[in-house]
């Protein structure tokens, strides 16, 4: 026993030494909380809800015409009271002279907003500037002296696993403290087009709206803004960074002004990228290149695969909207594209994304692997599938269940524009075009549905 004694405390002394590496300290939470609660606030607004009229006509039904005689005769005289409808949301403050930062879906359309502070004094808010692309309102309070400020952190240096703190107003209970960790970060949830969003297991719900994410260091990193309906610790935060880019125009225009380049994109799967001769699917593959736009100026084409914009690398489809978004109006940005085996770069002057709404890159469909019947574009085809008169291409008129086809989520109605690169406008040139290709090859496909094109890729049997 005595002789296994050395052997027994130095085992012991290296499961001590190992312990500091595993069980890293848990952050004094309570410090924090009282440092960073002045600085939230809960937010309350109002707005007027306009009664429905009883002549509203929905879709028929029936009788509808019945129906809508009906309210017409005992009801037109009636005078219809409209309502109050009230929400209960958080923000955080931003400067000392009273801006605060929230959610553009807390005070959207609000004709009253009361802020609360942490003190329980309450003032009148005012919107200063809406992003509904990215959720975010900038609203001022005149308080009439300096105000506790949350400082704003670097998300991008934000690492998964990482302590979070979240305060806000849950279900109207004010000043609420929940805790967590960084579950994911990155999130794409189709929520708007420049979804990036931070996923926390810090209790997230109704009434946390707007509210800050903080990291330990007390600073935020996150503006709480969705949740998943019925899940449970699942959150999603706008990560900061986002915020710092749109602030001051919030403040100096009261609305964002974005970069706009002009093309459609899909993502590249590995049989997509082989296709093209890339040796791993990175980039934003290039569908369509709207007319008259900075990108069609600038030379880039369909087919193109950017890899980088402005010095930014994109790493996939969704990279792409927020950094061209993101860049000055006007600026010459480089654009870094994959061309028939090479890679090339481009220069393009930055446009303006216009107000109404059109999207820097919108997702198209895509496909895996070929039993497909076409047709020549007749004008009465092209009239019943709604293509332009000028069209080009060759019609699917049928697909076998169970083909390759069908697995790509062909559908009759598909025009076919290129195979391989190769435009095809006859069912002569689209069977020489897939004639050549050897059994097993991976076929590249451009399709228009509708208004939109996209590339899938078919195998050959």
């Amino acid at each position: 026993m005595y002789r296994r004694l050395p052997l027994l405390l130095a085992l012991l002394a290296t499961v001590l030494t190992a312990i500091p590496a595993f069980a890293a300290p848990v952050p004094d939470f309570t410090a924090l909380v009282d440092q960073l609660k002045p600085a939230v606030v809960n937010i309350s607004t109002a707005k007027t809800v306009k009664p429905r009229s009883p002549l509203y006509r929905g879709p028929q039904r029936p009788g509808q015409d019945l129906f809508d005689e009906f309210f017409e005769r005992f009801f037109r005289d009636i005078p219809q009271a409209s309502r109050k409808e009230r929400s209960l949301g958080t923000g955080f403050i931003i400067s000392e002279d009273g801006y605060i930062l929230t959610n553009d879906h807390v005070v959207d359309g609000a004709d009253e907003i009361k802020v609360k502070l942490s003190d329980g004094r309450v003032f009148s808010g005012t919107i200063r500037g809406l992003d509904q692309k990215l959720d975010l309102a900038l609203i001022k309070i005149e308080a009439g002296k300096q105000l506790p400020v949350a400082r704003l952190g670097d998300s991008d240096k934000l690492r998964i696993g990482e302590w979070v703190m979240a305060i806000g107003n849950p279900f109207g209970l004010e000043q609420t403290v929940t805790v967590g960790i960084v579950s994911a970060k990155g999130r794409v949830i189709g929520a708007g087009p420049y979804d990036d969003f931070i996923q926390t297991d810090a209790s997230i719900n109704p009434g946390n709206s707007g509210g800050p994410l903080f990291n330990m260091r007390g600073e935020v990193i996150g503006i709480n803004t969705a949740i998943v309906p019925g899940g449970q610790g699942i959150g999603f935060a706008i990560p900061v960074n986002m915020a710092r880019q749109v602030v001051d125009q919030l403040r100096d225009n009261g609305k964002v002004t974005r970069g706009y380049l002009g093309v459609v994109v899909q993502p590249l799967t590995e049989e997509l990228a082989q296709s093209f001769g890339l040796d791993r699917p990175h980039g934003a593959l290039v569908s369509e290149v709207v007319k008259n736009s900075p990108a069609e100026r600038a030379g880039l084409r369909r087919g193109d695969v950017i890899l980088s914009f402005d010095g930014q690398s994109i790493d996939e489809r969704n990279d792409l909207p927020k950094v061209v978004a993101a860049a000055r109006v006007g600026k010459t940005a480089r654009v870094a594209v994959f061309r028939d085996g090479r890679e090339l770069e481009l220069k393009v002057e930055v446009g303006r994304l216009s107000e109404e709404g059109d999207e820097v890159a919108e997702p198209a469909g895509k496909g895996e692997t070929l039993g497909l019947t076409v047709a020549a574009l007749t004008p009465e085809l092209a009239r019943r599938y709604d293509f332009d008169p000028d069209s080009r291409g060759v019609l699917v008129t049928a697909v076998a269940p169970d083909s390759s086809a069908a697995g790509a989520n062909l559908r009759p109605g598909d025009l076919v524009v290129e195979v391989d690169g190769r435009e095809v406008d006859s069912v002569k040139s689209f069977e020489a075009a897939v004639g050549r290709a050897t059994k097993g090859k991976v076929l590249r496909l451009l399709i228009q549905r509708r208004d939109t094109l996209f590339y899938t890729v078919l195998r050959a049997g």
